[in-house]
């Protein structure tokens, strides 16, 4: 019965759990990031591990090629100066540290190709857990831009059927402005229709008739036709300009 509980309570946690992830995606993909860089730490702690035994490999490789080179030297030396029993020991301790320096180079080229193939797939993993953070770095702000622009026409569309409801101000303040411009719209006809435009018509004609009268005057006076053409000089226009001249 306690572990039937214990299941209920561990179901409505899971739940509480999922929902909280749910509503708070980038907290759950930074906790990612760092458990991501905690791998790329403790891989890199064996990795250096495992490149101080490539190196140790190493050091041993050189150590025994000086040794074998010594133990040759000598083993030739001894071999010319007639001393074939200390030849043989160090011929023997030659083809040990032969034996030997085969077997570490076989390590050595073991432990670096080894290394270089634990680089290459941390290099692989890390830019592959990288570009998929990055995707989901997109994913999330693609739903939250979504999310709130649904939010947004959600709210449109409320307000719009709000908006379109009676007693609504809006609709209020529209029949107000309607009324007030049909009454202004109104007066204006009512005074428009008032004006005695007989009076205007008639005092325009006289203005029209003194403008022509007087352009028709001045036009005599100078001698232009008002076609274009030179009017004839008259004899009182000749007379009083030969007086004129006469004068200066």
């Amino acid at each position: 019965m306690f572990g039937r509980l214990m299941n209920v309570f561990r179901g409505f946690f899971a739940l509480f759990v999922k929902d909280l992830e749910k509503k708070n995606p980038e907290g759950l993909l930074e906790l990612e990031q760092e458990n991501l860089r905690k791998q790329i730490g403790a891989y890199n702690q064996g990795l250096a591990q495992h490149a101080g035994l490539a190196e140790r490999l190493m050091g041993q490789v050189r150590k025994l090629e000086a040794e074998e080179t010594e133990v040759r030297a000598r083993t030739t030396a001894h071999l010319r100066a007639g001393n074939q029993a200390a030849a043989a020991q160090h011929a023997l301790r030659l083809q040990t540290v032969s034996r030997e320096l085969v077997e570490n180079r076989k390590q050595m080229e073991g432990a670096e190709a080894m290394y270089q193939n634990l680089v290459k797939a941390r290099d692989v993993s890390v830019a592959a857990a990288r570009a998929k953070i990055e995707g989901l770095k997109g994913a999330i702000n693609d739903m939250r831009m979504k999310t709130a622009m649904a939010e947004m026409n959600e709210m449109a569309a409320g307000m719009i059927g709000q908006i379109g409801g009676s007693g609504d101000t809006l609709n209020r303040l529209h029949e107000m402005v309607e009324e007030e411009r049909n009454k202004a719209a109104g007066r204006a006809r009512v005074a428009s229709d008032a004006l005695d435009m007989g009076d205007i018509k008639l005092k325009e004609a006289e203005m029209t008739a003194l403008a022509d009268q007087a352009l028709a005057d001045f036009a005599a006076a100078e001698g232009i036709s008002l076609d274009g053409k030179a009017l004839p000089t008259t004899p009182a226009r000749s007379m009083g300009s030969a007086s004129e001249a006469t004068a200066q």
